[in-house]
């Protein structure tokens, strides 16, 4: 007989109440609208190439990570929405959590060195309520990021003015969630349903595909994801060009924008070799590089997202276009 592997008895968790835990983000953090010097000139001409987009109803795509939450940005990207400068934003799971705490308190983001000690890391009940609106959402056939932003902008949380995920729902734009099981607090909550959150997730995943459908002439970013968004994206693209040319069409003429935190060389239109650690950044390879070779057009900008989504913000309010 073969031996059954042994699974974790999740019922065993304690699970304590945000009000226990010490919050290192509050509303503090929340940048106010207010135009900046632009930290890189090439952000003026990528707003002159998003309006351009706009204007051809080609797609804009913001892809981030968690940390673009993190930085306070909220107010910049709901304005750009509601401007019609962003007609989808694709994210990770952290953004869900980040978002919904945000919402729903007006703090996020715990000490992992300090919570970790003795395993209260994570185990929080109130941010536990995303399984259950994630269940919901996959019983219904909804996608994750929209079950999650009809449930904040419908409930009005408290702060639900500072969240793009009921900014999103508002507006009709699509806001999709690309989950790793395992990657997110929520996970290791009782109440998980690691199937719904393949469901939703894998609605999400159709539905950024079927975005990037009209990616030409369009654009698409990369705010802070080294992992995820150059990886969905990629996919997304092949299946999108795949259906393209069989109907005689291409998908090649297009921008594509990175922003991080390296400082990558001036020549990263060309990709680095393998025994480059910076091979395995996968933006550099996959965003700047393979994926816009012929037609297509790349930028890196290396800063702070607290800095680069208000530079762009106030490039694309500059009554100017170059």
């Amino acid at each position: 007989m073969e031996k059954k592997f042994e699974k974790f008895d999740r019922s065993l968790l304690k699970v304590e109440p945000l009000k226990k835990r010490c919050h290192n983000l509050d509303l503090k953090n929340i940048l106010e609208l207010k135009k900046v010097t632009p930290s890189n000139p090439v952000f003026l001409k990528i707003a002159s190439k998003i309006k351009s987009s706009i204007e051809t109803n080609s797609s804009v795509v913001l892809m981030m990570g968690a940390h673009v939450i993190r930085g306070g940005v909220q107010k910049y990207l709901i304005d750009m929405m509601k401007k019609g400068h962003i007609s989808c934003i694709a994210t990770n799971g952290a953004s869900v959590i980040h978002d919904f705490e945000f919402a729903l308190i007006g703090a996020t983001t715990e000490s992992v060195a300090e919570y970790i000690k003795d395993g209260k890391f994570g185990l929080w009940k109130e941010t536990g309520r995303i399984n259950d609106i994630v269940k919901d959402a996959s019983d219904k056939d909804m996608g994750l990021g929209e079950a999650i932003g009809k449930v904040i902008y419908e409930e009005e949380f408290p702060y639900h003015e500072i969240s793009i995920f009921a900014a999103a729902y508002q507006m009709r734009i699509p806001i999709t969630v690309h989950v790793g099981i395992g990657y997110d607090i929520v996970h290791e909550l009782p109440n998980c349903d690691g199937g719904a959150y393949g469901k939703t997730s894998y609605i999400d995943f159709l539905r950024f595909a079927q975005v990037l459908k009209s990616l030409e002439n369009g654009v698409i970013m990369n705010f802070g994801s080294a992992v995820m968004a150059p990886e969905v994206y990629l996919k997304a693209l092949s299946m999108a060009r795949n259906v393209a040319k069989q109907d005689g069409k291409n998908i090649s003429n297009f921008t594509t924008l990175v922003c991080d935190l390296h400082m990558l060389p001036k020549n990263y239109n060309i990709e680095p070799c393998m025994e480059n650690p910076f091979y395995y950044f996968r933006p550099w390879k996959t965003m700047l590089v393979r994926t816009i070779a012929g037609l297509g057009e790349s930028f890196y900008i290396q800063g702070k997202h607290s800095e680069t989504i208000p530079s762009l913000w106030t490039a694309l309010n500059q009554e100017e276009t170059l």
